[in-house]
């Protein structure tokens, strides 16, 4: 029997009416375990794709802009992802990486090709924000880059010319020569590489037997400089419960050329009918924490099959799109897929990050979607403000699951029930970083219903606790350019530690991050 329990699977196995537990104290049990995963950093990464106003006017400004930037990129937007630590970021797309050339971004500005991006509201693109753009602002950020590279309308040819112009030395071939003339040197190592996106759609609408054949044919030409550094190597994934591409892709591609697989998951109430970001009924946020909720079944069902073919567990899985997707605000472009962000999205948030812990053990990468201005941007900017959403300040508080080790949580969630339907009102995931400090974020996503918490750590020796909450009065609360500051995070001091046990009461559609110590 497998000693590492995830707090998840326990919430699987039995749940209890929201109305018994009001009346008593949901009881969390903490079992460290020496061989409990680590919770990659990499979990925490992001996603930029040529769309709407992510790039131009959100990352991006132009070095002659009167907004103050490094290169064209704002500083207020550099300043606040370096607050996220973000670990890396994923880009061109997305949709748009299928039908993007490398070769066309770079060069002098004036002699770039445009182009017109035919996925994201028919707009020209300029080609202005490229390879060397995208790349110095990832050394700026100190962040990892993640390039996703066309499968869909590229070549093989195409994709090794990339990395061999990002990733080897000059003097060594005709690719590295040439981004010397450009004005780098020196390589910038990219260690992730997509290998086309959604192909099963807008990569090309390919079934998973024909795209496998195809990712064997541009991962045998993926090689970097001596074979000196591994690159990783991400096969697109399935679409949400598409099993069967999964199933397919870990069967037919030769496991010597695959590091990750990727998954895609947006948590939307309906496609037709997305309905608005920031007017919406319980009926409207409960199916949209149904659908959150999913995220968890998905990963088991899917490493259940990457299991079977992969015991070894050598193949990761990067949720390298994940969020929630709602009607564009009234006004703008309906391509540009620009939303507000309310609390409804932290508790999206938080949900979906305890979960991507909690399975750290094949889970090593997950890209919110998406960063600056899009879906379920961690960051809103007009012009020259800058706003922080309720899912920057989740993932700011989640920061310190960083690179830490899981410890398994043991405990029985209230459920959330409307109309018919339930889900576990209570998730969370706990870890020990390498200075022995514990951390525990727990998410209660229930409308209205507060609980009590009793939180058992006795078998960590800790002494002292703080913590930080996040919670508003309405879930429909939101920041916006005039009020940037109406949900942000605040002290936590409503807690009580007695022989190792730590009482509390965590309120209705709120976010909490404690942290503990000797």
């Amino acid at each position: 029997m497998r000693k590492l329990i995830s707090c998840i699977a326990i919430l699987q196995l039995s749940f209890f009416s929201a109305s018994i537990f009001a009346q008593s104290e949901v009881q969390f049990t903490a079992l460290p375990d020496p061989s409990a995963p680590i919770v990659s950093r990499h979990i925490y990464g992001h996603f930029a794709e040529h769309l709407g106003r992510c790039i131009y006017g959100g990352f991006y400004v132009g070095e002659n802009s009167a907004i103050a930037n490094t290169n064209g990129v704002r500083n207020d937007v550099v300043e606040a992802l370096k607050e996220l630590k973000i670990p890396n970021l994923r880009w061109p797309g997305g949709c748009f990486a299928d039908t993007y050339h490398w070769k066309d971004g770079i060069g002098p500005k004036e002699e770039r090709p445009s182009m017109l991006n035919i996925w994201w509201g028919n707009v020209r693109e300029d080609n202005s924000f490229g390879t060397h753009e995208f790349l110095n602002m990832c050394e700026l950020l100190g962040t990892e880059p993640y390039l996703s590279a066309n499968v869909g309308s590229g070549t093989p040819q195409e994709m090794a010319d990339w990395i061999k112009y990002t990733n080897h030395p000059a003097g060594s071939s005709p690719m590295p020569d040439l981004r010397k003339e450009y004005g780098r040197e020196k390589p910038w190592k990219v260690a992730y590489w997509g290998v086309g996106n959604e192909a099963w759609g807008c990569g090309g609408n390919m079934t998973p037997e024909y795209y496998a054949n195809v990712y064997r044919q541009f991962a045998t030409f993926t090689t970097n400089w001596n074979n000196s550094d591994e690159l990783v190597r991400v096969a697109s994934g399935a679409s949400s419960d598409d099993y069967n591409w999964t199933e397919v892709l870990m069967k037919n591609i030769p496991h010597k050329l695959l590091e990750a697989i990727a998954l895609h998951h947006y948590s939307v109430i309906d496609w037709n009918n997305k309905g608005s970001a920031t007017d919406f009924t319980e009926d409207q946020y409960f199916t949209t924490m149904q659908r959150a909720w999913e995220m968890e079944n998905l990963i088991q069902k899917h490493t259940a099959i990457m299991d079977k073919y992969d015991p070894e567990k050598k193949v990761d899985l990067f949720v390298d799109e994940w969020g929630g997707w709602y009607d564009v605000e009234p006004g703008t472009n309906p391509g540009f897929l620009y939303q507000q962000n309310t609390m409804r999205d932290a508790m999206l948030a938080g949900m979906t990050l305890n979960i991507f812990n909690n399975h750290a053990e094949r889970v090593k990468m997950a890209n919110i979607a998406q960063t600056v201005n899009v879906l379920q941007a961690v960051i809103l900017t007009d012009e020259e403000k800058i706003i922080r959403t309720p899912t920057f300040y989740v993932m700011k508080m989640y920061a310190v699951h960083h690179d830490a080790q899981l410890i398994p949580l043991q405990f029985q969630s209230p459920e959330y029930q409307y109309n018919g339907g339930k889900i576990p009102a209570i998730t969370a995931s706990a870890s020990r970083n390498d200075q022995g400090i514990s951390h525990f974020s727990i998410v209660n996503i229930h409308h209205a219903q507060s609980f009590d918490l009793e939180l058992n750590v006795q078998a960590l020796d800790i002494s002292n606790f703080k913590g930080e909450i996040l919670e508003a009065s309405n879930l429909q609360d939101h920041n916006t350019f005039d009020q940037p500051g109406k949900v942000k995070p605040k002290v936590f001091k409503d807690f009580k530690l007695d022989k190792g046990k730590l009482s509390l009461k965590i309120p209705p559609f709120s976010v909490i991050v404690l942290e503990g110590s000797k």
